[in-house]
């Protein structure tokens, strides 16, 4: 398995007169083999986008746990800006830098987080481009 999440639970605490936790996400599990391509479904405000938030730790389960390559991501100890580099995520509601053009917006990423040229990685997105047309 590339991704394995057990147990998985997101609650958040608030203060209301009705109850002052609200659990997003309870005791999850979920298993992603290497090579899969899955979906997750379910009506508006189920969990969802909170569960994959969870799975790349934009938000912090606050039970589970999560494994990544072999790795429990949600230790403490672990650097998971090494195991981001590795996961993709598309979020509902993304925006591009509107100063930027498309080519620059699709080269910053590789160029300042993946230390690659400049030639590198307009080559790169420019392969891609041409495969969207």
């Amino acid at each position: 398995m590339i991704l394995r999440a057990e147990g998985v639970s997101r609650q958040y605490f608030r203060r209301s007169k009705n109850a002052n936790v609200f659990l997003a996400v309870k005791e999850t599990d979920f298993t992603l083999p290497a090579g899969a391509l899955t979906e997750i479904t379910g009506r508006s405000g189920s969990g969802k986008s909170t569960f994959l938030r969870c799975l790349n730790l934009l938000e912090m389960p606050t039970q589970g746990t999560i494994t990544f390559e072999g790795t429990d991501i949600t230790d403490p100890q672990v650097n998971i800006n090494i195991h981001r580099q590795k996961m993709g995520m598309v979020f509902q509601h993304f925006n591009l830098f509107p100063h930027m053009t498309v080519l620059k917006n699709m080269t910053i990423a590789p160029i300042q987080l993946l230390k690659k040229s400049r030639e590198e990685a307009e080559t790169k997105a420019r392969a891609l481009l041409e495969r969207v047309n």
